[in-house]
């Protein structure tokens, strides 16, 4: 492989709290080592239009407290095809950058690892999504400040739920990943959790709110993932109110809510070690890889790996949980 003299750095696909602080230690990681940088903006869409930024190390000063991301982020039909990707690697050519690190999700795994079999460049890629839903890192980027950000909603949620003796449906993101919904459920003392792991029939659900109300509880709160089976947090109330006209039935989507704000230090510290990680493996000779946390330590999967697995099953320990805890 030949040497990398200029590393380029980008964000892809959803935004998530942490990707600046991972471009920060990528940025610095690199000119520490005597590298050039240059951030793309937009992605790979950015990478067609050319659209570069010669970075040093004051690009990244006072950033690594923001959510979102400084070098933006956006969809790219373009780059899905062979004239797209020719286009960027072009533009990438002609400003000299030879190597490169990819923050975000598997859709921006997926052009990666394309990208870099069709072009022979290489690359790393940090895993950047608030779903954790990545096969080979136990955590990705801003998945625990957007569980944060949940649970706090549910505090707040709870407060007027028990004034009231309502019934909320809360419904948080996740993709087709429940980690959210079931982490934030748990810890905010959710009477029911649906998931897109575990199949909750409404008939399932409504014996679990009889059971709530048989109790006398002040305030009930389901939480509902969004690639939950039932339709969603509105079609899973609809169906409940008809069976439980006594409930005053509230539904609430966090949405982007959840994407937004300040990373927590965890998602700092990750983020960190990730975009570290991520330059010094790039240097070494790594291509096609992720670099993720398994355990307290920062390894590499290969791109075909991390995008062919599964990101991993729920805790049974936490499901079976769930259950007791709720009654």
């Amino acid at each position: 492989m030949q040497d990398i003299t200029k590393v380029g750095i980008f964000t892809s696909g959803g935004d998530a709290p942490g990707m600046n602080a991972c471009i920060r230690a990528a940025v610095r990681t690199a000119l520490y080592a005597g590298k050039a940088v240059t951030g793309i903006y937009h992605g790979y869409q950015g990478m067609i239009d050319g659209n570069f930024w010669e970075m040093n190390s004051r690009s990244v000063s006072n950033i690594i407290q923001l959510g979102g991301t400084i070098l933006k982020t956006a969809r790219c039909d373009a780059f899905r095809t062979k004239e797209g990707r020719q286009l960027a690697y072009d533009n990438l050519k002609a400003a000299g950058i030879d190597g490169l690190i990819a923050i975000g999700g598997d859709g921006t795994f997926t052009g990666a690892e394309v990208f870099s079999r069709e072009h022979d460049i290489p690359v790393v890629c940090v895993p950047g999504t608030i779903d954790n839903d990545l096969y080979g890192s136990d955590f990705t980027l801003g998945y625990d400040t957007a569980t944060n950000t949940v649970i706090e909603a549910i505090d707040k949620i709870r407060d007027t739920a028990a004034s009231h003796d309502r019934l909320f449906f809360v419904e948080v993101m996740g993709r087709d990943s429940g980690c959210i919904a079931l982490n934030a459920g748990i810890a905010g003392g959710a009477e029911a959790i649906l998931l897109p792991e575990k199949n909750t029939a409404i008939e399932e659900l409504c014996k679990m709110l009889e059971g709530a109300a048989k109790g006398n509880k002040s305030s009930t709160i389901v939480i509902v993932a969004e690639g939950e089976a039932n339709g969603g947090a509105y079609h899973v109330a609809k169906e409940v109110k008809a069976r439980f006209n006594f409930y005053d039935t509230k539904v609430t989507i966090l949405g982007h809510l959840q994407r937004g704000g300040s990373p927590s230090s965890f998602d700092r510290v990750l983020a960190s070690r990730l975009g570290f990680a991520a330059v010094r493996h790039l240097f070494a000779g790594a291509n096609r890889v992720m670099v993720g946390l398994w355990g307290n330590e920062i390894r590499t999967t290969p791109l075909e790996e991390a995008l062919g697995n599964k990101a991993f099953k729920l805790s049974e320990d936490m499901l079976e949980m769930m259950d007791v805890l709720s009654i």
